[in-house]
């Protein structure tokens, strides 16, 4: 595996040498790359080691934390950048661009372009709120991390790591959905941004996971000038429609405990059979077959 990495670092993509273009997948994890339940990747892992090895990246776009996707890409074997908290900054490793991306600072080992303020200010507007709507939440800062594990069904460790947050702040809501609508219209009078996830509403700003998805984009094309770039974007939730909007090419990822989400768009919008990772393979081996890589055609475009 680590010369599969190697080999998405150090040198230019298949694709790229072959016929001038990239892709990119930006992924979701939660119920999309892992299951639902047990948080696995297995049945993916061969997909991935696979487009990796031609030198495609796999971009988690994700509403997990820093301290969580350090762990995880670790466990994923990813070695690229990753988008957290449902788009509120980008960490882009130090050699995945050639030059320093525009806007970004360096920090904690990689460069960062953050798009919302910390969480210490949303934490401020949901005080605001509380006095009247604050029987009808569950805030994370405020739960234990036994509670946090009843909730999400993560290990001690990992839910360690989902509290460490930076920029927003999850919300468990136990009122009804009419309450929620009333909660959530508040909020966004007050400039906060309330995104609803698969188990949580998550509280920060004007940023999501689309916006985060189209600047990544844009600035791999300023650095990749001549090289014609396709994204492709696998999600399940809510929380996903931005980026499954906007991205060349959508994947709806079938969940156990949901329906798909709803989308305007029709045109290059896939929905897997298979559940989760099984889903995460089934669509990107129909969609980016090994045949793509030895094609002699330079004109055939068969990645999206």
């Amino acid at each position: 595996m680590k010369e599969i990495l190697r080999k998405v670092d150090t040198m230019q993509s298949e694709l790229i040498k072959k016929y001038n273009r990239q892709v990119l997948i930006f992924t979701d994890l939660d119920g999309t790359l892992l299951d639902h339940y047990s948080y696995e990747h297995e049945d993916a892992k061969v997909c991935m080691e696979r487009l990796m090895g031609h030198g495609i990246p796999i971009i988690p776009n994700t509403s997990k934390t820093f301290a969580e996707l350090l762990e995880l890409r670790k466990r994923l074997n990813l070695d690229g950048p990753f988008i957290v908290e449902n788009g509120a900054a980008i960490f882009i490793n130090k050699n995945f661009l050639p030059e320093k991306p525009k806007g970004a600072v360096w920090q904690d080992g990689f460069w960062v372009k953050s798009f919302s303020s910390k969480r210490n200010y949303w934490l401020g507007l949901i005080k605001k709120v509380a006095p009247e709507y604050g029987h009808l939440f569950e805030s994370f800062v405020d739960m234990t991390i036994a509670r946090i594990v009843e909730l999400t069904g993560l290990t001690d460790e990992d839910a360690v790591l989902s509290s460490q947050r930076q920029f927003g702040e999850p919300l468990l809501w136990k009122g009804s959905e009419d309450e929620l609508d009333k909660f959530i219209l508040m909020l966004r009078r007050i400039g906060a941004h309330p995104v609803k996830g698969g188990r949580f509403l998550h509280i920060g700003g004007d940023c999501n996971k689309g916006i985060a998805l189209a600047w990544l984009l844009r600035e791999y094309q300023r650095q990749h000038k001549g090289v014609t770039i396709s994204t492709i974007a696998l999600g399940d939730g809510k929380n996903d429609v931005s980026m499954l909007e906007i991205a060349d090419t959508a994947v709806r990822i079938a969940s156990p405990v949901h329906e798909p989400p709803e989308l305007e768009r029709s045109l290059k919008l896939y929905t897997s059979n298979k559940l989760g990772p099984k889903g995460w393979t089934e669509i990107l081996d129909q969609l980016i077959p090994e045949s793509v890589f030895f094609s002699p055609s330079k004109n055939t475009d068969k990645t999206t």
